[in-house]
């Protein structure tokens, strides 16, 4: 989320608009020109829902003291002083769901207030899901907001080195998986994968960028082919490197990585749980089910293994994104500045 809101600040200010970003602390020494920054202080990190609590009241007593300012307020926080919210995870709503006994405490009752607040307060004009996946599960857990639902805004990519068009040796290739947060991203659906191309590419490498290498090490005992647990390495200086991404992940609200693949042309294999999913296309490579077998997985990583012609690429600058929420702020109300 600090990724999208930072370039999202910095364009919309290139554009010319003046844009202020309230913020507990700022950890930059010269903002952008057009930038001003509102560091509000740090409240406690623990728990965290108190946390989201009191920066809520002080961005509140902020707006309240500063009234003559024709700000449009953008959050991207549990607030309730906004106008446009964009909504960057998935929601929290379907802890209603849950039997009593998993949702009966003082922090799912703040959480699900303050969620409620963000989406349907008086003041909210329009909630940007930033994917298709998000705005479907804000639909069904906030009907009454269904007038407010903006289009998605999916975020921009920042260019990194590009994979060189070169062919796949036939026994070999570099397969990639990134995920810090490893179990819901999906490696090890990821491993069972790679354990069927090395079948039949036995000098097949398989890297894995995010997790502890010993917390997922118990995961290869019988994986038999080449594997690197790479840690927290930059990403930027990966993707050029491998031949296809593998994303199969349960959970996913957008699913950055495959974005960032994409626009370094490599070939991507993904769940249909990932919002990025609806920008996936057959040249970029396959979006499959999780509950599709293993094998369906294997034949459509193959295919991208093998395929001669280049990848086209994902064009989706920052400068585009920030274009979009100009057109929306716009929609909703003449002033001319912005706050995040």
């Amino acid at each position: 989320m600090e990724r999208y809101v930072w370039e999202l600040t910095r364009e919309l200010a290139a554009l010319g608009h003046r844009v202020g970003v309230l913020c507990e602390e700022t950890f930059v020494p010269e903002p952008p020109p057009g930038v001003e920054m509102f560091p509000l202080g740090s409240p406690w990190r623990r728990p965290r829902w108190v946390s989201y609590l009191r920066f809520s009241r002080r961005v509140g007593r902020w707006v309240e003291d500063h009234p003559s300012e024709p700000w449009l307020v953008h959050s991207h926080e549990r607030t309730g002083n906004h106008q446009v919210t964009t909504f960057h995870g998935p929601p929290f709503a379907p802890v209603r769901d849950r039997p009593l006994w998993r949702r009966t405490s003082l922090r799912v009752a703040a959480y699900l207030w303050m969620e409620r607040r963000e989406v349907c307060g008086p003041k909210v004009r329009a909630v940007v899901p930033n994917s298709r996946v998000i705005a479907d599960q804000l639909r069904r857990y906030y009907p009454d907001a269904a007038a407010r639902m903006a289009d998605p805004i999916v975020p921009g990519v920042v260019p990194s080195p590009v994979r060189p068009s070169r062919p796949v040796p036939g026994d070999g290739g570099i397969v990639g998986f990134v995920g810090y947060e490893w179990r819901r991203k999906g490696l090890e659906m990821a491993v069972r994968i790679a354990k069927g191309l090395a079948r039949t590419r036995p000098k097949m490498e398989f890297w894995v960028v995010g997790p502890d290498p010993e917390e997922v090490r118990h995961l290869f005992r019988d994986f038999g082919g080449t594997y690197r647990l790479l840690g927290k390495a930059e990403t930027a200086d990966l993707y050029h490197r491998i031949d296809l991404l593998l994303h199969p992940a349960a959970r996913e609200p957008y699913g950055m990585v495959v974005a960032e693949a994409m626009a370094a042309k490599v070939g991507v294999v993904i769940s249909d749980h990932c919002g990025v999913a609806d920008t996936v296309t057959e040249r970029h490579g396959s979006v499959l089910s999780l509950q599709d077998p293993v094998e369906e997985w294997v034949a459509a990583s193959r295919r991208v293994l093998e395929r001669s012609d280049p990848f086209p690429g994902y064009d989706r600058t920052w400068k585009l994104v920030a274009m979009d929420y100009e057109r929306l702020y716009r929609s909703l109300t003449p002033v001319p500045s912005s706050e995040g």
